[in-house]
């Protein structure tokens, strides 16, 4: 399916309630669909996808939902376990919670008998994200309103609290680089975190409020994206602490930046909820202009695919997937 760039969706998938957040399992699961969870007002659903632009026997996209999680309170963010397997036997599925009850909740299931959750008591406001350690997956580190980042295991014990001077908004961990995390806060300020010294090693600044998403590319640890006010910028950690590139994108305030996954120029971002829709924009280092504008009836979430240049955002009643070039 040849794609303009223009705001057709390439794919949509009905669900049944407003999603609030949605997230590609970044980890590979051991099986050749992708695996997706998306958040409503009190429940998580967790699906698989095939796409026609990786199956020749695929129309379009299928989709299933694998099972539906109660969660009893609306999802704000979801992050996926590396641990989650589906040639284990039997499979394993594990993701986070953050919910607006200030707790996270840890749920593990075999999609068959076994559905657990813990809860993890301890932020004092609202979280705006988290991350499991990517690599085992043995730790979970989430940020907040309430001016911390905090590093769990999976019992719910903190292991590290790294005091913020302003709301946490973003955190990251890159596979390639274990002991350190990167969090993003609301005033501008990424730091990066030693995990073994508990120690900040390393800061960038953006010089625009607010800060209110940063991303670290998979593809180049040396990237860094974010937006801030109507902007996005991009640092080369090796270069400056100020950011190389930046752009006016959104007419009203950016909400959410996202790397692809699967290429270290090609990222997306969101706009503010507007009165009817949000604007989906996917920008290439190489073009001066967006190369797919795309938008979405209130939408929410941003996430890329695992291994295509495919990103989904939440909406009412939906999610909606975009297709782009490399």
């Amino acid at each position: 399916m040849k794609q303009d760039s223009t705001r057709n969706t390439s794919y949509t998938v009905d669900c049944e309630d407003y999603v609030h957040v949605v997230k590609f399992n970044p980890f590979d699961s051991g099986d050749s669909c992708s695996l997706i969870a998306y958040g409503g007002n009190n429940y998580v659903v967790v699906g698989t996808c095939r796409f026609q632009e990786e199956y020749a026997e695929v129309e379009g996209l299928q989709y299933k939902t694998l099972r539906t999680f109660h969660h009893g309170i609306r999802v704000d963010a979801i992050a996926w376990s590396p641990e989650t397997r589906l040639d284990a036997i039997p499979p394993q599925i594990r993701f986070c919670t953050a919910a607006s009850d200030r707790k996270l909740r840890l749920f593990t299931s075999d999609l068959q008998d076994k559905n657990e959750f813990k809860t993890f008591d301890g932020h004092s406001d609202y979280i705006n994200d988290l991350v499991f350690a990517p690599n085992e997956g043995q730790e979970i580190a989430s940020v907040s309103d309430d001016h911390t980042c905090r590093v769990w295991d999976l019992e719910g014990n903190e292991k590290a609290h790294f005091v913020l001077r302003s709301p946490g908004m973003s955190v990251c961990w890159h596979p390639e680089e274990a002991f350190k995390l990167m969090v993003a806060e609301k005033n501008g300020t990424i730091r990066f975190y030693d995990l073994i010294t508990q120690q900040a090693i390393l800061s960038l600044e953006c010089e625009q409020t607010p800060l209110m998403s940063a991303d670290w590319c998979l593809k180049n640890t040396f990237k860094i994206g974010a937006v801030a006010g109507s902007d996005w910028l991009i640092w080369d950690i090796t270069r400056s602490s100020y950011p190389q590139d930046k752009r006016p994108v959104h007419v009203d305030r950016a909400r959410l930046f996202r790397w692809s996954r699967v290429n270290e120029n090609l990222f997306a971002t969101t706009g503010y909820p507007g009165k009817t829709t949000t604007q989906l924009l996917v920008h290439h280092l190489g073009h001066p202009q967006p190369i797919l504008t795309g938008t979405a009836a209130v939408g929410s979430g941003l996430t890329w695919h695992r291994t295509l240049p495919l990103c989904a955002v939440g909406g009412d009643h939906k999610i909606f997937f975009w297709v782009t070039e490399m």
